[in-house]
């Protein structure tokens, strides 16, 4: 199967990123390279551009797509490793950074990978199939309490404690293996009045189970503030969120780092020391027009979010 790549907002991104022909960029959640493609484009010979994906298969994808610039490098890692990653090539500071958060349309669409309710197959789901643990296991062993935090907090899904309940007790029978099983549980849940509002009635679980088997919310958490710090004066960090908590985080950190000071209103005069890193460019986010809602339907909770560095 190929590994498609339909580049959200891709204008708004080249344009967030600034870019410097001669400039050192990274792309952490590289995919098929869509992004990655056109800020390639716009290198010189002298500028360079790092590519970081947990998942292989796009790594090898975004590999041939890449193959005809100079000066790219792929890594196999989480982005959250990244810092660490540059220095091991010995690339202290760069001028851009991009993150793009969603699920890549290759993984939803290749049955195999467990991502989506729409095919019959084993729960996998997970971004770096190194790793042993799937969605499969995450779903037999949590608890009936663990299954209705992440479900209700990750999914905002608000019949929760019943889809937790019916997958403990689906398990006392037999282990829960495949999407359709999750699927019948999910459906048998919710009441029927529900289930005909807001689309599929599978979404939001499987984006929960998504979320906390891929620590998505820990990785963006514990990343930021690395990335905000190797960024060169005037660098950009653009990061594209698709999920509310995603960008509630997201907002956050950009906002800390332009105004770090935790000193009391009324203080006069700063005490604390703590300086500012930079600006948020975007006081709002920026949000998929109409001509590419209708191109791309997946870029409907898309938000893009830009600070540059001082």
């Amino acid at each position: 199967m190929e590994f498609k790549h339909i580049p959200i907002m891709l204008e708004p991104v080249i344009e967030g990123l600034d870019i410097k022909a001669d400039g050192i960029y990274v792309d952490g959640t590289l995919g098929g390279a869509g992004h990655s493609f056109e800020i390639a484009k716009r290198l010189s010979p002298e500028g360079k551009l790092v590519g970081i994906d947990q998942d292989q298969d796009a790594l090898k994808a975004a590999g041939q797509r890449l193959k005809d610039f100079p000066n790219i490098e792929l890594i196999h890692s989480n982005y959250v490793n990244m810092k660490s990653a540059l220095l091991d090539r010995g690339i202290k500071s760069v001028d851009g950074i991009l993150l793009d958060l969603g699920v890549s349309s290759y993984q939803f669409d290749n049955a195999d990978r467990g991502f989506s309710y729409r095919e019959d197959a084993p729960l996998d789901m997970r971004m770096d199939q190194t790793n042993p643990y799937t969605a499969q296991d995450l779903l037999n062993d949590y608890s009936e309490e663990e299954l209705r935090r992440i479900i209700r907090d990750y999914g905002e899904e608000k019949f929760a404690a019943r889809i937790a309940a019916s997958i403990v007790k689906f398990r006392q029978v037999k282990r829960l293996e495949t999407t359709f099983e999750l699927n019948e549980i999910i459906t048998n849940s919710i009441p029927a009045a529900a289930r005909r509002q807001g689309g599929n009635p599978c979404k939001r679980t499987y984006q929960a189970i998504r979320i906390e088997l891929n620590k998505e919310l820990n990785v963006l958490e514990d990343g930021l503030e690395d990335m905000i710090d190797i960024l060169n004066p005037g660098g950009r960090l653009c990061i594209i969120t698709f999920h509310s908590l995603e960008d509630r985080i997201v907002k956050q950190a950009m906002r800390t780092a332009e105004n770090p000071c935790i000193c009391p209103p009324d203080f006069p005069v700063c005490t604390c020391g703590r300086k500012s890193k930079g600006k948020v460019i975007t006081r709002k986010p920026i949000v998929a027009d109409d001509e590419e809602l209708e191109r791309n339907p997946r870029s409907s909770s898309a938000k893009l979010r830009i600070f540059c560095k001082k």
